[in-house]
């Protein structure tokens, strides 16, 4: 199977996956305690004014009427209004999600740069110093809950030391909207005081959020080198005289950093989930944090837009990690298309 093959056959699969996703999401939203409208108009409202904007909202339609006139708006940008900001949730999505998107790239990008070298000290230092060292980090990383991390890293480097801003996303006059993304209008805009209290302010919860993915990359670079690292081909290119490190760095990793990439990516659908917590104690302006604030006041419109959001960002994310998979690996794609 070719690749743009291989990349088709694994576009076409995401749409039942997105199609089941907002099924879901919809009978769930349904079947959850509260009347939409009841809570849309408050207590107060009459009998007959409830009733009205029931038959306004569809509430009133068959089931599966409904969830057509909600695909239907959904394709046209149409989450419905969120009672919280009485605005479509599609518009508070796009003026949230930058934030929370923002953060999570950060975070996955810093667990990125510390969890393989990490994972490849250990393997090269097998049950040594380096190896002990790299584990017992990772092992701190995976038991710690974010939340309890981000707390302490709070206390201790933004109010004991005071290096860092222990909250917001700015300190400064927000440079002008392009893209929602900070640190990219601070340099399309050529604000680099605008960048500089970006940064500062985005350093502690990244790396809050990073922790727990940076141990399972650590892990999975660790436990996949050391398999490759036993390979027959390895021992031949020895034999031939090649340096240890050119085998290790040009090689190993490469055909091991397939395994790797598959937690990256399962890892950066689960930091945005992770991101409720940690936007919550930093007191992040993301869509983690609106989603929090849709759950206690019970807006249903607002939720199922956080959720949709967020599964679709899963599902983007595992195929793009499928594609470079297949990119890697070419038996991975021709495999699945000897299967076929």
């Amino acid at each position: 199977m070719g690749f743009r093959s291989y990349l088709l056959r694994r576009a076409i699969l995401t749409i039942p996956v997105f199609i089941g996703l907002t099924l879901f999401i919809f009978l769930l939203a349904r079947v959850l305690p509260g009347d939409p409208a009841r809570m849309a108009l408050g207590p107060r409202a009459t009998d007959e004014a409830v009733a009205a904007l029931r038959i306004e909202m569809g509430l009133d339609d068959p089931l599966h009427i409904q969830y057509l006139n909600y695909m239907g708006g959904l394709l046209q940008g149409d989450m419905g209004i969120a009672l919280t900001t009485n605005r479509n949730v599609f518009t508070d999505v796009l003026a949230f999600f930058p934030a929370t998107l923002e953060l999570v790239i950060t975070a996955m990008f810093l667990a990125v740069l510390f969890g393989i070298p990490l994972g490849i000290i250990a393997a090269l230092n097998k049950d040594r110093l380096g190896d002990n060292l790299s584990r017992l980090i990772a092992f701190f990383g995976v038991s710690m809950p974010v939340f309890w991390a981000a707390i302490l890293i709070q206390l201790a480097i933004a109010y004991n030391l005071g290096l860092l801003p222990p909250s917001g996303r700015i300190g400064v006059d927000r440079p002008e909207w392009y893209t929602g993304f900070l640190i990219i209008d601070s340099i399309i805009a050529l604000n680099f005081e605008a960048l500089r209290s970006t940064l500062a302010h985005l350093a502690l919860p990244a790396f809050a959020l990073a922790l727990a993915p940076m141990a399972d990359v650590a892990r999975m670079t660790r436990s996949s080198f050391i398999e490759e690292y036993n390979e027959d081909y390895v021992r031949a290119l020895e034999t031939q005289g090649l340096p240890g490190r050119l085998i290790a760095y040009k090689y190993v990793l490469k055909a091991s950093f397939a395994s790797t990439l598959t937690i990256i990516g399962l890892d950066f659908g689960f930091l945005i989930g992770g991101a409720f917590l940690v936007e919550i104690v930093f007191s992040w302006p993301g869509l983690a944090r609106y989603g929090v604030r849709a759950i206690l006041e019970n807006d249903i419109n607002a939720v199922m837009g956080v959720v949709l959001v967020i599964g679709a960002v899963f599902i983007i994310v595992n195929l793009i990690v499928d594609v470079l998979y297949g990119f890697l690996d070419p038996r991975v794609r021709y495999g699945e298309g000897s299967s076929a």
